[in-house]
């Protein structure tokens, strides 16, 4: 029977063959996405003090360690300055040279996003966050591939100093 067309279910057979050929080609592009995309810039926690108390905290928490304290800005007096109003939001910036250097030795445009910087901000409803920098973010945005013990203890010492600053109850002592 030759002029006739093919049997519906060859063209169904083709249909699912490109489909399928198709999903296999880019499902390893798929996983490099979700690799390269799965570290997060900042990390972030609920507070239980107002802005002012959790960045004290966390400077009296980071001070006790021998961490730097660069800077603190206000944000919101800053604003009130120009006249313009914006809910308590403040910075702070603070280092130390034995993490960071071998980082910049290994790649120094990391010195950009340092020294690191915590973000403490009222929102609309009254909550108070405090975020900061993912350590894998950084050692990824950088392609620093030598140091993993480096940011491993940048993480965990973040982690704790944060969680530290959030908390209810006194400051250990």
């Amino acid at each position: 029977m030759t002029g006739e067309h093919p049997p519906i279910w060859e063209n169904d057979m083709r249909i699912l063959l490109t489909a399928l050929t198709t999903l296999l080609l880019l499902a390893p592009l798929n996983s490099v996405y979700a690799d390269s995309h799965s570290k997060q810039p900042m990390l972030t926690k609920k507070s239980a003090h107002s802005v002012a108390q959790t960045l004290d905290r966390l400077t009296t928490v980071l001070k006790s360690k021998g961490i730097t304290i660069f800077a603190r800005v206000d944000h919101a007096a800053g604003a009130k300055k120009v006249g313009l109003e914006l809910r308590p939001t403040e910075l702070l910036l603070f280092g130390n040279p034995k993490l960071g250097t071998p980082l910049m030795q290994s790649n120094q445009r990391i010195g950009i996003d340092l020294p690191l910087k915590a973000l403490a901000w009222q929102d609309n409803e009254g909550t108070v966050w405090l975020a900061y920098p993912g350590p894998d973010y950084l050692k990824s945005k950088h392609s620093i591939g030598d140091k993993d013990k480096v940011f491993g203890n940048m993480a965990k010492a973040l982690g704790n100093f944060s969680e530290i600053a959030v908390k209810a109850g006194d400051l250990p002592k």
